[in-house]
């Protein structure tokens, strides 16, 4: 649990068959994963996978709607309401991981994760875990925008079944999703397994592991010191795919910000393209704030801005933003910051 007394909750998303209750099921035998409280959303009227989940204590907590952008949000902060309770009552957790359905996007659980209010008291969002097949996740993102969602807004991407494929197919998966999301670098998950320390300490709420929650969260390896990314955005694929509609990026700034100003343009941003924002998340430099401020926005959702412990050792004090935008050109988002930086009179690290 972090040390201001919120639950991490983690999402587990992937699309359909790409295996993640056979990876829930082997990261819950691991010790380091005591403590965990499973939550399970399922298509359709009846739910089966939470049978298949072997829990610690026997108990699995099923979500049972069919549609996530719709009563799943009811349910979801009704039965983390309950859990809450029995935290109040002595059971110990130290953490949720919450399984979506295959068919599932993401984003409207992660707006209601960052704005209920009742929800916050208690829990905080860790982040995006997502698991894609090697096998037929090439297919699934030609054709399901949902699978190109949960690709674009995770913080860390598996691999499944990478062993039942080619590596010339394997490479390919890989190289697009970097493209998709250049600030998570896709990982090996071997027989369906990964280490729990991929779901533990998680995010940028969790001042417990210092800097490298901040570096893990925004993953600024991944992209050079004006914002682009190290790799090539080059299709080279003769299929025509709808991968353009989506785009990640990185922008840099090297003196502190005013907070009013940029949050008043925040806000513009999310009121009139709001649809278009899958995730911006941020590591800011103040004016007048020693610490760095995390920030962290889904579609028109925000979270409210959290104060870290401090900045990274051996980091540089810069604001680093992070966009995932569909249908949104980058230039509107880099012309507004822009101008917003110009009427500031600030130099950025911004092209």
């Amino acid at each position: 649990m972090a040390t201001d007394g919120l639950i991490p909750v983690t999402v587990l998303t992937g699309f359909l068959g790409a295996g993640k209750t056979t990876l829930l099921n082997q990261l819950l035998r691991q010790p380091e994963m005591a403590g965990t409280a499973v939550m399970i959303n399922e298509f359709g009227e009846i739910g089966l996978d939470h049978l298949l989940v072997e829990t610690l204590d026997g108990e699995a907590i099923l979500l049972q709607a069919g549609c996530l952008c719709c009563t799943i949000r009811g349910d979801l902060s009704a039965a983390l309401s309950r859990l809450a309770e029995r935290v109040a009552a002595g059971q110990a957790v130290k953490r949720v991981v919450l399984e979506t359905t295959g068919l599932a996007d993401p984003v409207p659980i992660l707006q209601t994760l960052l704005a209920d209010a009742a929800i916050q008291r208690h829990f905080m969002l860790a982040g995006v875990v997502t698991l894609v097949d090697a096998v037929n996740g090439m297919a699934s993102l030609d054709i399901h925008p949902e699978a190109l969602r949960q690709v674009a807004v995770a913080d860390r991407l598996l691999v499944s079944k990478a062993d039942l494929t080619t590596p010339t197919l394997l490479e390919e998966l890989l190289t697009r999703l970097r493209e998709l999301n250049p600030g998570a670098a896709p990982l090996l998950a071997g027989h369906g397994a990964a280490p729990a320390s991929l779901f533990l300490h998680q995010g940028r709420f969790d001042p417990a592991s210092h800097g490298e929650a901040v570096r893990d969260w925004l993953n600024p390896a991944a992209w050079d010191a004006h914002g682009h990314h190290h790799h090539d955005h080059h299709h080279h694929h003769d299929r025509n795919r709808h991968d353009d509609r989506i785009q990640a990026f990185c922008l840099t700034f090297d003196a502190p910000l005013p907070w009013a100003g940029l949050a008043t343009w925040l806000e513009m941003l999310t009121a009139t393209r709001g649809e278009s924002i899958l995730r911006i998340k941020g590591i800011l430099d103040l004016e007048g704030q020693d610490k760095p401020v995390a920030i962290h926005g889904v579609q028109h959702v925000w979270h409210s801005p959290t104060l870290l412990a401090g900045w990274p050792p051996g980091e540089r004090r810069q604001s680093r933003m992070v966009f995932i935008l569909r249908d949104l050109p980058r230039a509107v988002v880099e012309d507004g910051l822009a101008a917003f930086v110009r009427a500031a009179g600030m130099d950025t690290a911004m092209p």
